[in-house]
Order: C-alpha cells, then sequence, then structure tokens
C-alpha cells in the first residue's frame, strides 16, 4: 500500500513537470472508490498549481479549486507526453498541454476527488482526521508520549491508526519500532516518555530514508516516471520472517496485528 514516502516520491517527481499546464481532456475509466464529484468537462481549461501532500492524500490544485488524490491499495500516477492506450487498469487521465496525468490502479481502492478547496467538503472531511506530518516541528516525543497515553491498543496499531501522526504505514511502523528497541505488542500507553522519543526520532528517521530510496516497491508502485522505490531492500526486519535479525542474529518472527503483518525480532524489541 503506497505510504507517505510513495505519495511524496509521487509528489516530487510530478510537480515540476505538471506545473502551469492546461487541462485539455479528463477520461474517466472504470470506478473508483469515490465518485470524481463533478462533470469531467468542467475542468477543462483549469490551469494546474503546485502540487502538494497532507498525510497520503496528493492535491493537485486547479483554477477555482483541485484535485484531491490517494493512490488506495495499489495505485501509481504516470505523466507522460506521449501515453499509450488505456489498458484494463488504467482508470483516470488528465490529459493537459504539457502531457497526460494516469493513474493506473489494479485494485481500484484510489481515488480521484474534486473539491473546490482542501478547506470545504469533501476535501476538508478527508483530511480532517489526520494526525501530525512526521517532519512537522510539533512532532516530538512529548507530543507521542502524550497521545500515546490515550490507547491502549498496542503501539504498532497506534501508529497505523494515522491519527497521531501520519506516513507510519506498516512497513514503516515495523522498522521504526525495531529502531527504537519497541515490540510492537507494547500496549500504546505503557511506553515511556524516553521510549517515545526513541520512537518519534526512529519514525523520522525511517521515513527520511524511505524518501531519500523513493519509496518500497513491493508489487505496484512506481513514481511518476515510472522508477521503482528501492527501501525494501535495506528493510531491517519487515519481510524477514525467519532470517537472522541484522543487530542480534536471532530469527525475525511474524504476527498478525490488525490484519496486517508485523515483523520483529523478539531479543532487540522488548515490552
Amino acid at each position: 500500500m503506497p505510504e507517505l514516502p510513495e505519495v511524496e516520491t509521487t509528489r516530487q517527481s510530478l510537480a515540476p513537470r505538471i506545473t502551469g499546464a492546461v487541462v485539455t481532456g479528463v477520461r474517466l475509466g472504470k470506478p473508483l472508490r469515490w465518485p470524481l464529484g463533478c462533470d469531467p468537462d468542467s475542468l477543462l481549461d483549469r490551469t494546474v498549481g503546485d502540487a502538494t501532500r497532507r498525510g497520503k492524500y496528493l492535491w493537485l490544485p486547479l483554477t477555482g479549486g483541485g484535485l484531491l488524490m490517494h493512490l488506495g491499495m495499489s495505485g501509481s500516477l504516470a505523466f507522460r507526453e506521449d501515453v499509450p492506450e488505456p489498458a484494463a487498469h488504467d482508470h483516470f487521465d488528465l490529459r493537459t498541454t504539457l502531457g497526460t496525468l494516469r493513474l493506473t490502479d489494479p485494485r481500484r481502492f484510489g481515488a480521484v476527488v474534486w473539491s473546490s478547496a482542501l478547506d470545504a467538503d469533501p476535501a476538508l472531511k478527508l483530511l480532517s482526521g489526520l494526525g501530525l506530518e512526521p517532519f512537522d516541528p510539533a512532532f516530538t516525543g512529548t507530543y507521542l508520549h502524550a497521545a500515546l497515553q490515550r490507547r491502549r491498543i498496542a503501539v504498532k496499531l497506534a501508529l497505523l491508526a494515522g491519527d497521531i501522526v501520519v506516513g507510519a504505514g506498516n512497513i514503516y511502523a515495523c522498522e521504526a519500532l525495531f529502531a527504537a528497541g519497541i515490540d510492537p505488542r507494547t500496549p500504546a500507553n505503557k511506553v515511556s516518555r524516553p521510549r517515545a522519543e526513541r520512537l518519534a526520532e526512529a519514525v523520522r528517521t525511517i521515513l527520511a530514508r524511505a524518501l531519500a530510496l523513493g519509496g518500497t516497491t513491493l508489487r505496484d508502485f512506481r513514481d511518476t516516471h515510472g522508477m521503482a522505490g528501492e527501501f525494501q531492500n535495506q528493510a531491517r526486519v519487515y519481510g524477514r520472517e525467519g532470517e537472522p535479525c541484522r543487530i542480534c542474529a536471532t530469527p525475525i518472527r511474524r504476527l498478525v496485528q490488525g490484519a496486517r503483518s508485523t515483523f520483529y525480532c523478539p531479543v532487540c524489541q522488548r515490552r
């Protein structure tokens, strides 16, 4: 599932190339998670602004509003001057004077939604429950500790919820908890302040490393140039069940939390 590093990588590869383009056409394929919410022809002749990101959402400003995009579980965006004929999994094309932005999403959990502004519905409703950005100066160990004290669920699930901090998806939560030395099953309200400090720093470090490597590609993700991410090649616990821990050589274990696989070292990570 594309998370913050993948969406930010997409934004960085897209924004300089599409800013200033004028929309010349819109093609809708099979229905996505939510409807577009406007007449496709109403987007014609609008000028594209500088793309931004909030959590896992990409905001593409257009004159008089914008498109809020989500990559769902398997989506990716490509931007090319010459795009081939749409295939079975190509569900949205935004044609512009500089090229075509195409959303490809095999599982169709992604979305492209029109909103008149970020602070108006439907964008406001979709974004209002999101937690802090991990690189926000307000995301400190003190903030994280206070937020975790209000939760009795496992700390890994608290990170995945997205209402404390955005971007710590399954892979990155596993890696951050390993870096902080915290067992993923630890009740969130039992994480001490010093451990919360380590965890906040680990979240920032892991996500920064993933951004530098273009995100993670396990199957579908590509940036708008078509390039795959490389973070998966440096994962220290994720996807390594039975392999030796890179620190203590104990076999990495896997368990299921919230219907997601969690990978951890039973020696390096303590409750």
